[in-house]
């Protein structure tokens, strides 16, 4: 995707393409985050560059420790979080430690379409769960699925691709069904929750603390998208400090992200976004995109569900065949992913951590697309 706009954008003119792919924002990271890089390399610690505990610093897990014992009333410490080469290999480390070849890994669509190939790399078997219209969890269709081969319920909320929030009392009610699923298999099935875009909510809401649904709860997280830091490939876990089996589960995980080929976290890095967990990008532009897009697109017939946190929309294609839309949109100079790739055809979705402009002018192109095809 980043390679065909790329080539689309030198052939036409960058103006004359919109491309809303990936989900690779524009804006530069918060001024703090300079700030902090300029510190460290002004003054830099003896050491700052040797090998450290493949769990990281513990300056820095210690901080964002402190930080999630505000967040969450929880008492969670240094040892209850391992940094990670962002949430793709804080995934992979979770999925390595506790799936056994043939496990099944529980995951709702639509999902972050890199989730089949996390569970493939550990010889896990993914089963998808569907949600209602709206992209919320269905609790019956879920518990359906879960049975004596389940590890753990992948979750993504905010969700990439279609912006949706899941609420506490959602969250909850999944606790419960893991916890009596559990029971009844004699295993620990964990509540794995990935969330990236969780600072990223619009109109002053916040995303519920999935630490309060149960206690068999591990969080992946990444800085990529609230400090506007993809390519710096930093994030970390956090271990509910009263999970079952605690030692072993930090343990497996540490040692798993080593031997992934990790080996650690970048340093300089867990220096700079410990200090900066209070910290999140300017959201003005993403919800201008929003409105732009969400009132646009309804205008011109797509149906649309407005999405409560991140910068992604997941318009129902105006045909059923996704893929041939998108082609569609393509002949129009407009990129964008079909929702197959995501585990929902019939979709399309949209990263809009773009240019406001980029969304207005791409209206008369997403318009002439949706009437080619009625």
């Amino acid at each position: 995707m980043f390679e065909e706009g790329s080539r689309l954008k030198a052939e036409l003119g960058s103006e004359n393409v919109f491309d809303f792919t990936l989900g690779n924002p524009i804006a530069e990271p918060p001024p703090e985050v300079k700030a902090r890089l300029q510190a460290l390399v002004a003054s830099p610690a003896p050491g700052s560059h040797r090998y450290m505990p493949n769990a990281g610093l513990a300056d820095a897990r210690e901080k964002i420790a402190a930080y999630l014992c505000g967040q969450s009333g929880l008492e969670f410490t240094a040892r209850h979080i391992v940094m990670t080469a962002g949430a793709g290999g804080a995934l992979n480390v979770i999925i390595k430690a506790l799936c056994d070849p043939g496990d099944e890994v529980v995951m709702l669509a639509p999902y972050f379409a890199e989730y089949l190939f996390y569970a493939d790399n550990h010889q896990a078997v993914a089963v998808v769960v569907q949600t209602d219209e709206k992209f919320q969890p269905v609790p019956s269709l879920l518990e359906q699925v879960i049975g004596p081969k389940t590890r753990m319920v992948l979750l993504n909320s905010p969700n990439n691709p279609s912006g949706a929030v899941y609420s506490e009392k959602s969250l909850k009610k999944i606790g419960e069904i893991l916890e009596g699923k559990s029971r009844l298999t004699g295993r620990a099935i964990y509540l794995v929750m990935d969330e990236p875009y969780r600072k990223l909510m619009y109109d002053g809401a916040k995303a519920p603390s999935v630490f309060r649904s149960l206690r068999s709860v591990i969080s992946a997280t990444s800085h990529s998208k609230d400090l506007n830091l993809p390519g710096e490939r930093i994030g970390y876990i956090a271990v509910h400090p009263e999970i079952d089996g605690l030692s072993s589960i930090i343990d497996a995980m540490t040692l798993s992200n080593r031997i992934l080929g990790f080996v650690n976290a970048p340093a300089l890095f867990q220096r700079v976004v410990s200090d900066l967990q209070d910290i999140t990008c300017d959201m003005t532009e993403y919800s201008m995109n929003r409105a732009t897009l969400v009132e646009g697109l309804g205008k011109i017939g797509y149906q649309v569900v407005c999405p409560d946190g991140g910068f992604y929309l997941f318009p129902k294609s105006p045909i059923e065949d996704d893929v041939r839309f998108v082609a569609e949109l393509k002949k129009n100079n407009v990129l964008v992913v079909p929702g197959a790739g995501f585990g929902r055809a019939g979709h399309f979705r949209i990263a809009f951590c773009c240019e406001n402009s980029v969304c207005h002018r791409a209206l008369p192109a997403f318009e002439k697309a949706f009437m080619s095809v009625k």
